[in-house]
């Protein structure tokens, strides 16, 4: 039987498998630097000369020198012609071949080859008017786009007009059905002509990994709708299976890492300013098809996408798809209301690089987004939260993994780790639910002393809030400095990380009486002294928007420092009666154990009329 074997079907092969993977099949392989090395199937040997090129995908034997692609493997591997192994891996990895010919589609192939070539016109038509078109290059100047990176990337311009394009590619001999399937022109309703789709736009060419450009994106210099306008699928370009940058990629990056982006500028942004390794998916949601691009050159992938509602969607959405593919994701957390394009034109390289570092995990991630959805000083959304996280933290294979988020998640909350563990267990998950809500918000208690107590404290969570506005509040304004030491010092601070802050921002504005608020360049500089501190946490902090919070700010402050109070106080309460249980379990107490005894009973009888004068 034969089979139709053609330009397209190998590229499809190509794009959609590894060679790691496959080599693997046959061959033990370990890491070695930037390859992967192994004993030679090809040749009996005792040390590994066998070597294969995860970003090249080649592979090479030094001992026999046999060597070359993915089917050039399975051909030598499985002693196959070269039809043959095409067919092997397509039905390995799930591509169907038409039967028919082996021969190339030539009708089909010269077709590619003339849209390859309208749009490599087209392309050099839009950059040529870019250079002449003044409000184009203003646009492009405003967002600080050199003129090296205007190059590298191609970009141009479709001036406006409705036959711009058309009749250029017509005079350069160009048939009105090539340049329609090109998806350049379209025919209008009344079938009485054609129209150019790209009208006064700039123009990105988007370029495959073999250097051809394959299809186009445009952007309105006005307010005219839609704001992007990108190529319809052709016979050489889907946008499933492509990724804006890739071929830069390609050339520039050390594949070390890539960063998945949303848009053309955000790409183009990034590379002006340095940053040689983003991409963008085109005017559709990521595919899995673009995840398996991803991971063929890169061996780190982080997601930067937008920080509104539609962003958060799209950063879960792609880490479920990159994590499907193998891939462990991290997620770049911009501040509210930012795209990369207007970070980095901002606050420049440093800083983004500074977000590239604080970069969250897959489940940090989750903890974080939940973070800004429920307010944990609050009993119900404090369930809710845990409850989320929970569902995150049962898809961990790793115990270790879990147990170490059970403690976090369990510090954050104040709930009890054993009650966590449940919940990620998913076991009798409604009733510690209730136990919650009837024992710290219906004032019920169901515990006796020989139960296991689910909840610790659910003063541990607002104590901890309270201390991170109160620092965020000092750093954006010494007024609420001054209102705050005068109630609090710093030794009040009881987390690490707010107590360390304290004591800088306490420093600072007494060494520096001109301060009317700090700058955070000061305040990480005074921290790289600091050790064992949670960078992530400081972060958090530092991105705090308080724009939302109560407009009396005042009232707020002092609504914080009660709480501080408030749960100094619980934590003094638990101590004492910590003491007071270390006695009554003694079977020989003395005379000094009785009056201690009798010390600390009154030390919680005031402790809890002043807790009661507080609610």
């Amino acid at each position: 039987m034969a089979y139709k074997i053609n330009d397209d079907l190998i590229e499809k092969i190509h794009e959609s498998s590894d060679l790691v993977d496959i080599v693997s099949r046959y061959v033990q392989l370990k890491k070695s630097s930037n390859n992967y090395v192994g004993l030679c199937p090809f040749h009996n040997e005792k040390t590994p000369s066998f070597t294969v090129s995860e970003s090249k995908q080649l592979f090479h034997c030094f001992g026999c020198g046999e060597g070359g692609d993915l089917i050039t493997f399975i051909m030598k591997i499985e002693n196959l012609s070269f039809v043959e192994a095409v067919k092997f891996l397509a039905d390995l990895i799930g591509i169907s071949i038409e039967e028919g010919s082996n021969e190339f589609d030539n009708k089909i192939k010269n077709e590619k080859e003339k849209i390859y070539k309208i749009n490599k016109e087209a392309a050099r038509f839009f950059y040529y008017n870019l250079r002449n078109t003044s409000a184009a290059l203003k646009y492009l100047k405003d967002r600080n786009i050199e003129k090296k990176v205007i190059n590298k990337f191609g970009l141009g311009y479709a001036l406006d007009g409705w036959d711009s394009i058309y009749n250029y590619l017509r005079e350069k001999g160009y048939s009105e059905e090539d340049i329609e399937k090109s998806g350049l022109i379209g025919k209008r309703k009344n079938n009485t002509g054609y129209y150019d789709k790209f009208r006064n736009r700039i123009m990105y060419p988007i370029i495959d990994i073999k250097d051809r450009v394959i299809g186009f994106g445009g952007r309105v210099l006005d307010n005219k709708t839609p704001k992007y306008l990108n190529s319809k699928d052709t016979l050489v370009f889907s946008k499933g299976n492509n990724l804006y940058g890739l071929n830069l990629i390609k050339k520039n990056s050390n594949r070390e890492k890539i960063i998945l982006v949303e848009g053309y500028m955000d790409v183009i942004s990034l590379f002006n300013y340095g940053i040689n390794y983003a991409v963008a998916s085109l005017g559709t949601a990521f595919t899995q098809n673009q995840a398996k691009l991803l991971k063929r050159y890169a061996k780190q992938v982080y997601i930067c996408f937008d920080s509104d509602n539609a962003g958060i969607n799209a950063t879960n959405k792609a880490f479920n798809i990159l994590r499907k593919e193998g891939i462990k994701p991290k997620a770049i957390i911009l501040p509210k209301n930012y795209d990369p394009d207007d970070f980095i034109k901002k606050n420049g390289l440093d800083e983004f690089k500074k977000l590239e570092d604080y970069a969250l995990n897959y489940v940090d991630y989750r903890i974080y987004i939940n973070k800004q959805k429920y307010e944990l000083t609050n009993y119900e959304d404090k369930i809710k939260f845990t409850k989320e996280v929970a569902k995150t933290l049962r898809e961990l294979k790793s115990p270790i993994e879990k147990d170490v988020y059970i403690d976090k998640v369990s510090m954050d909350t104040g709930i009890s780790k054993e009650a966590i563990r449940r919940e990620v267990l998913d076991k009798d998950s409604k009733s510690v639910t209730t136990i919650y809500k009837d024992k710290y918000i219906n004032g019920k208690n169901r515990y006796n002393k020989n139960d296991i107590m689910p909840i610790t404290t659910v003063l541990e969570s607002a104590h901890l809030t309270a201390e991170k506005t109160l620092i965020k509040l000092m750093i954006e304004n010494r007024d609420h400095y001054n209102i705050i030491k005068k109630d609090v010092k710093e030794d009040d601070f009881l987390n690490h990380e707010n107590n360390i802050l304290a004591r800088i921002i306490y420093n600072e504005y007494d060494n520096n009486p001109c301060f009317m608020k700090l700058e955070l360049k000061n305040i990480r500089n005074r921290l790289k002294n600091e050790n064992n501190i949670d960078m992530k946490y400081i972060y958090e902090i530092i991105n705090m928007d308080t724009k939302f919070l109560s407009e009396d700010k005042n009232k707020l402050i002092m609504d914080l420092i009660n709480t501080i109070k408030y749960s100094k106080l619980k934590v003094k309460r638990k101590e004492i009666i910590r003491k007071i249980q270390e006695i009554e379990a003694k079977k020989d107490r003395d005379e000094g154990d009785v009056n201690e005894f009798k010390i600390l009973c009154l030390k919680l009888t005031e402790l809890d009329k002043e807790l009661k004068s507080r609610i």
